[in-house]
C-alpha cells in the first residue's frame, strides 16, 4: 500500500494509549487491519470476509483456538 491512507482508531482499544489499538482503513473498496505498535505491517480483506470473521468470533466459534 503506497498512497497516504486515513487510519481509524479503534473505540475498543482505549484513550490515550497511542501503542495499544487496532486501526483500520478502507483503501478501494478493501479494508485494512493493523496493530498500532506494528504499523508496516498490515492485512487486508474484503467488508463481507471482516463481517464473516466478527460474526465468527462473536459466536465463540474460534475459543477452541485460545
Amino acid at each position: 500500500m503506497t498512497k497516504s491512507v486515513a487510519w481509524r482508531k479503534s473505540s475498543f482499544s482505549g484513550h490515550g494509549e497511542a501503542d495499544n489499538c487496532v486501526e483500520l482503513a478502507v483503501v478501494d473498496g478493501k479494508v485494512w487491519l493493523r496493530e498500532s505498535d506494528t504499523p508496516t505491517a498490515a492485512i487486508r480483506t474484503t467488508p463481507a470476509h471482516l463481517g464473516t470473521f466478527i460474526r465468527t468470533v462473536k459466536a465463540g466459534a474460534l475459543e477452541h483456538l485460545s
